[in-house]
């Protein structure tokens, strides 16, 4: 059975986290403790919420660094919504808050244009080079995203123009969509993570 560690930013909705990879035969569990991240077969860090108080959270139990470390050694992490956002430089939900760096890339605001927040399904279109990732239908609650994400192999939606719905690099997923509330679509995508390692 593949465990899997959930780091908790605070305001992620944990309880249906952990029901899909239950639903899957996996093994959930909230770890706050950084060696758990570095030593962990699998971690997930989801977020619902605000990028700041988000990232305020992981830096008050020295999960950032253990998060950095984790993904540049490529280990199996998949991150989803808020959690996705922290993966890059900045966010203007926080303006002059640093996320983990990871992704040379901003994250902004949906245009005035599109209904904000996003709530709902949507059409996730995956690149030829995609490994994990694949096309199909998921479901969004954002009202900010990244629109491109350099180095990584990307899946893309469309809501106000194209944006990042989803990446990967390795053994490394980011996810904008919420797979756990994604029926067949996302179980599917979290399968594969499961499988990774």
């Amino acid at each position: 059975m593949v465990e899997v560690a959930i780091v908790p930013t605070g305001t992620a909705n944990l309880a249906s986290v952990q029901a899909a990879f239950r639903r899957l035969g996996a093994e959930p569990h909230i770890i706050e403790d950084a060696a758990t991240v570095a030593s962990a077969s699998h971690v997930m860090l989801p977020g619902v919420g605000a990028f700041g108080a988000s990232l305020q959270r992981l830096q008050e139990h020295g999960l950032d660094t253990a998060l950095i470390e984790r993904i540049r050694a490529d280990k199996p992490t998949i991150a989803i919504c808020v959690g996705h956002q922290l993966l890059f430089e900045t966010s203007e939900e926080s303006p002059g808050v640093g996320g983990l760096g990871i992704v040379q890339a901003r994250i902004a605001r949906f245009p005035a244009s599109v209904r904000t927040p996003q709530f709902g399904w949507n059409e996730v279109a995956a690149e030829d080079a995609c490994n994990l990732l694949d096309s199909g239908y998921a479901y969004f609650a954002n009202s900010y995203r990244a629109t491109e994400a350099p180095g990584w192999q990307v899946a893309r939606a469309e809501h106000g123009g194209p944006f990042v719905a989803a990446m990967e690099k390795g053994n490394v997923i980011g996810c904008q969509f919420h797979p756990e509330l994604s029926g067949d679509y996302g179980a599917a995508l979290l399968s594969r993570f499961l499988e990774l390692g």
